[in-house]
């Protein structure tokens, strides 16, 4: 592709190099930039232009203040930086289509999931980027204790410092079957695993701009959702943050993402605000 008579191609060996490539598999385009600029000689003026970005985006993604998440922005730069096929692939986008043949319900050209960790620890660093600059913060989980009840815990700084943002918190009810059951499972007894969710829904009180809500249903998802990305792992014989982690998108007609949040959504009925004091449990 050119802009005038100025190429924007980078080399077909530069694709090749393996920080290149290390940037493509974790969709780090602040590392595709720095190449565009070493191995094509753009500046960060001309990588604007060519994937309609502003200039001061670009250096924000350069220098890791900002990420690029959404897919839309992510097929635009791709094809103004003119980055080839198997790159592509390698970034999770199908290959260069011409305009309007992409179907929406075409999951190879609209790929949901990104990345894949072996466990939340991997994902730790790229979690704590996105927080910083998430506006719609989503939390399903079972205790939340290293997500949100102790203070070295993934996400309660960013609740904790004021910043402006919507956010909905998903935990177990403790005095629920499916607390009793999940304690069975992980070998705690009842009572324990119960005083977990209470010290996390403890913690929680008086957050600006945090909303708590009780399900009663046994685990089977644990979720962050950042905007338009959330970070999923499961439950079985071990907890959340054990689990392999699957960073997804939302895309036009993806089933993960979009079923997910209507899961939270769904979940969403019971607010700790209207426990009752005396009982210390939701209203039913």
């Amino acid at each position: 592709m050119t802009i005038g008579s100025d190429p924007v191609a980078m080399p077909s060996w530069a694709w090749e190099r393996p920080e290149v490539r290390e940037a493509l598999v974790g969709r780090d385009m602040g590392g595709v930039f720095r190449a565009m600029q070493q191995y094509a000689g753009l500046s960060q003026a001309r990588i604007a232009a060519a994937t309609g970005l502003s200039q001061s985006r670009v250096n924000e993604v350069i220098n890791g203040r900002r990420e690029i998440t959404k897919l839309d922005v992510f097929e635009r730069v791709a094809d103004g930086l003119d980055i080839p096929a198997e790159s592509r692939r390698i970034l999770g986008l199908a290959p260069a289509r011409a305009p309007g043949q992409r179907d929406p319900a075409d999951l190879s050209a609209y790929p949901e999931v990104v990345n894949v960790y072996r466990d939340q620890g991997f994902a730790r660093e790229e979690i704590a980027a996105q927080l910083q600059i998430a506006s719609n913060i989503d939390v399903l989980a079972i205790r939340g204790l290293g997500l949100l009840g102790l203070n070295d815990s993934l996400l309660r700084s960013r609740l904790t410092e004021g910043a402006e943002a919507n956010v909905r918190i998903m935990l177990l009810d403790p005095d629920s079957e499916a607390t009793a059951a999940r304690a069975a499972e992980v070998g705690e007894s009842p009572q324990e695993f119960a005083a977990g969710i209470r010290m996390t829904m403890s913690r929680l009180e008086g957050l600006p701009g945090v909303e708590v809500y009780l399900y009663d249903q046994m685990p089977v998802w644990r979720v962050i959702r950042l905007d338009t990305v959330m970070f999923v792992s499961t439950f079985g014989t071990w907890e959340g943050h054990e689990s392999a982690m699957y960073k997804v998108i939302a895309t036009p007609r993806g089933p993960l993402f979009h079923g997910l949040l209507r899961h939270i959504d769904a979940l969403s009925t019971r607010p700790v605000a209207t426990q009752s004091a005396d009982h210390g449990k939701a209203e039913r």
